[in-house]
């Protein structure tokens, strides 16, 4: 049987991790918040750095932040992003790469300061996504 979904409690952390963010250059705070197939939420925030090719998302901070906890089996059920802009943004390409290794099905939604989301899944995000079966695994 699958654990509810406690998507209200995932939008509240991801707006909260957003507002931890570290994003002097570009303003564009973004917060994550990842369940896991076992219940558990881990958040991230998007962290910038002066040589802009080493930022790192909210999304792939948030998932990082599992493995290195305690996900080394992370299964991912659902990613949610919260961005303080009129319309929702959803996850980088990236981001979605990193999200099909652990979660090829998870729901992603991703809210903003409106009312519109975007509620898809992944292998609708990443169709034709390379993972971990390409590699024989």
């Amino acid at each position: 049987m699958s654990l509810p979904l406690p998507l209200a409690s995932l939008r509240r952390a991801a707006r909260l991790a957003a507002t931890r963010a570290y994003a002097p250059y570009s303003k564009f705070k973004v917060g994550a918040a990842i369940l896991t197939q076992d219940g558990a939420v881990f958040t991230g925030c998007n962290v910038e750095n002066a040589s802009y090719g080493l930022c790192n998302c909210a999304e792939r901070t948030a998932i990082f932040s599992a493995i290195a906890a305690r996900k080394k089996a992370l299964k991912l059920r659902c990613v949610v992003v919260y961005t303080d802009t009129p319309t929702p943004t959803s996850p980088c390409g990236a981001c979605r790469q990193v999200i099909n290794e652990f979660g090829p099905t998870a729901r992603v939604v991703s809210y903003c300061r409106g009312n519109a989301v975007i509620d898809t899944t992944l292998d609708q995000l990443l169709p034709g996504a390379f993972g971990p079966a390409n590699l024989g695994h």
